[in-house]
């Protein structure tokens, strides 16, 4: 039986992994987010009720579902009160339910202001941030100024050392980016008062996931954003500050790699993308309008329109390779319902020498033309069918081509938005 899975977007997020974490988690005990910040955005939808949630697993829905945000996630702590906050109005009670790691990094004042005067100053050449401090937090992490939250139990300490980064951060905000300083007592006043709200929740979760593997407890590791974001492996420099892999599992969590047991990568039938950076399959036609529409194609943390595309195959056997995935799940397969024809990119073409690629180096993107496939569309309604046998023939080929550019199977597809909106083709608990 798999004890571990691993949920990892394979493209540049938005693929639906808040839905796939929810759905699976009726079978398991914890539910871990290893990496990011409250840059992410899971959309849930539970009885027709939507919820988006940010920094708390996805999983905490399900009322006997134990949470952990653990060392690989920035948190900012206000973000974080607010989402509690959010649920109790929604009667989602999550109370000596959710812990977050004592070595996690906090997100402070200083790191959104930094992270949006950055922005500003790059103009057209803007990386496209969320403008929610997760870069500079992360910089402080390995920089080893960081202020964790386990430093919010110590208040002196806290003090002492919240007051020389300020001045770090005052410094630069003020003689390079012309902006406002920053009070140090006014941060450290609403710290302490947000640490009385989540003081019980602060522990070493190292120690509860070493237990929860020992006793053979169902853990699923919650990714954020895609694999091709990922800071080391992603389409650099328009990437997340974190490691958005598999390898930000281990790095994240403390949670060694022989006790992973299926890895599911999660596969939006079609692209897209937020912010700036290379898409060679983008559209920029009337079908761009279409998915965006039809795909409720908007960022959940930031409202903005996401890029469109066709699937792209190169792209998804590199997230394959690199991530050394299971299976996939294929998300939002309805929203391709009304399309007559539809492309795979198979392969990129230099257009400046005529040769073929199947590399995903940023530095060469910019030059590459898509190579597709086409597809007829099936025309029929799938949202919402709970069975493989009942999909289309068209949209069951569709999928039988994915899982021949990728190399390995399709276990499990969305068909709608809802928790239950889902088709296991094959039980992934075995």
């Amino acid at each position: 039986m798999k004890q571990n899975i691993v949920i990892l977007g394979t493209q540049w997020g938005d693929e639906g992994k808040g839905k796939i974490v929810d759905y699976l988690s009726k079978y398991s005990s914890y539910v871990v987010r290893f990496h990011g910040g409250h840059n992410a955005g899971h959309t849930l939808v539970v009885d027709q009720k939507k919820i988006v949630l940010h920094l708390i697993p996805s999983g905490l829905l399900h009322p006997n579902v134990i949470g952990i945000i653990s060392n690989g996630v920035v948190v900012s702590i206000s973000e974080l009160v607010k989402e509690i906050e959010m649920l109790k109005k929604n009667n989602f009670f999550i109370h000596q339910r959710l812990f977050i790691s004592d070595s996690a990094s906090l997100i402070l004042p200083f790191h959104i202001a930094m992270d949006i005067a950055r922005e500003k100053t790059l103009g057209i050449n803007a990386i496209g941030t969320t403008g929610r401090g997760i870069g500079p937090a992360y910089e402080d992490k390995i920089a080893r100024r960081s202020l964790r939250v386990g430093d919010l139990k110590n208040e002196k300490k806290l003090s002492l050392k919240l007051e020389k980064i300020v001045n770090y951060y005052n410094a630069q905000l003020v003689s390079i980016y012309k902006d406002k300083s920053f009070d140090y007592k006014v941060i450290l006043k609403d710290l302490l008062k947000f640490k009385n709200i989540i003081n019980d929740m602060i522990t070493d979760t190292n120690i509860i996931l070493y237990e929860a593997i020992k006793n053979k407890k169902m853990i699923i590791f919650e990714g954020a954003q895609g694999s091709l974001l990922d800071i080391d492996h992603g389409t650099y420099p328009y990437v997340t500050s974190s490691n958005s892999t598999v390898g930000g599992v281990i790095t994240g969590t403390g949670v060694g790699p022989k006790s992973l047991d299926y890895i599911l990568g999660v596969t939006k039938a079609y692209s897209t993308r937020v912010g700036n950076g290379p898409f060679p399959t983008e559209l920029f036609d009337e079908t761009d309008s279409y998915l965006s529409k039809e795909g409720n194609e908007f960022g959940s943390t930031t409202g903005r329109k996401r890029r469109t595309g066709w699937l792209d195959g190169v792209a998804l056997r590199y997230s394959v390779q690199l991530n050394s995935l299971s299976a996939l799940c294929i998300t939002k397969l309805d929203v391709l319902d009304n399309l007559k024809e539809i492309k795979i990119c198979i392969a990129y073409q230099n257009i400046n020498t005529l040769e073929f690629h199947t590399s995903l180096s940023c530095n060469n993107l910019e030059n590459m033309k898509p190579v597709y496939e086409v597809y007829p569309g099936w025309m029929k309604k799938t949202s919402g069918i709970k069975k493989i046998e009942d999909l289309p023939k068209a949209a069951k080929n569709y999928i039988k081509c994915i899982e021949k550019i990728a190399g390995i199977p399709v276990d499990m597809i969305s068909t709608g938005p809802d928790r239950n909106d889902t088709i296991l083709v094959r039980n992934l608990f075995l």
